[in-house]
């Protein structure tokens, strides 16, 4: 998210960013999933892309209100200088994170029936109408408002802290770019696994036959493996998150004067 560029502009811009992560990405996300609900996971490509559709809609999607709201609130907040606090900066990512899972929410419930039960998206669609299309959204708040300021805020934080202190080292941003991605996505990745995994599962059993809230899944998931059991599919979902934070970052700066030359 740039404050050079309109909230429509900066929503173009993570949108395309977020479709293009998907696509490279979707096996580690499938992985992951089925690792939490403790289901076979198969290397058969044409499953492992099942419900790609859906999630590049919710990854296009999610991303574009990250970006846009992300920009507004920079934007909003940055002082006469055009710069912020890291305090702000992180508060800007972790405020366009919770927005967008009124989004992500209801896509992510279509794409984890699709890859649990091998349903096309119009079979998935239609029995996700009876249920709550929001069924698990406070699991995915919280993980996509760390998440985003994960990828938006802690990257370009890190990158100019380590330009500044080891100048010698980290002359350039794309030096200082792996180290940033890296810590972004440990922290992005572990502090919000448990409620990432409370909702799959959660979304994963819409009939509520083994989870029913949001605190009754987590009891249900510590009754079976403890703490360890919030942390299944962690190791999937960090090598994607470390990948996703670099294409992200990368992706913010290359695609906006590329699609919107006049404002760089």
């Amino acid at each position: 998210m740039s404050a050079n560029l309109t909230e429509v502009e900066n929503a173009l811009v993570g949108m395309s960013a977020g479709v293009i992560e998907v696509l490279a990405l979707q096996p580690l996300n499938y992985m992951k999933n089925m690792r939490q609900q403790k289901l076979a996971i198969s290397f058969s490509p044409s499953i492992m892309y099942r419900g790609v559709g859906a999630n590049c809609f919710n990854m296009g999607g999610c991303t574009m209100v990250q970006f846009s709201v992300g920009g507004m609130l920079k934007s909003k907040f940055q002082d006469s200088n055009g710069k912020l606090s890291a305090m702000t900066e992180m508060g800007c990512g972790i405020g366009a994170g919770v927005t967008s899972a009124f989004i992500g929410t209801p896509l992510e419930l279509v794409m984890i029936q699709q890859q649990r039960k091998g349903h096309s998206t119009v079979a998935a669609l239609r029995s996700v109408m009876n249920a709550d299309i929001l069924r698990g959204f406070a699991g995915c708040a919280v993980r996509e408002g760390l998440w985003t300021c994960g990828y938006l805020s802690i990257p370009p934080i890190i990158r100019r802290q380590l330009k500044t202190n080891f100048p010698d080292t980290f002359d350039t941003d794309a030096k200082a770019r792996v180290p940033a991605s890296l810590l972004g996505g440990l922290f992005a990745c572990y502090l919000t696994h448990p409620f990432d995994t409370i909702k799959t599962c959660m979304q994963g059993d819409i009939e509520r036959k083994t989870y029913g809230t949001f605190s009754e899944t987590a009891k249900a998931i510590h009754s079976e493996a403890g703490i360890r059991g919030f942390y299944s599919g962690a190791t999937f979902r960090y090598g994607r998150m470390v990948c996703a934070v670099a294409m992200l970052d990368s992706l913010q700066g290359l695609l906006g004067p590329l699609m919107f030359p006049d404002k760089f």
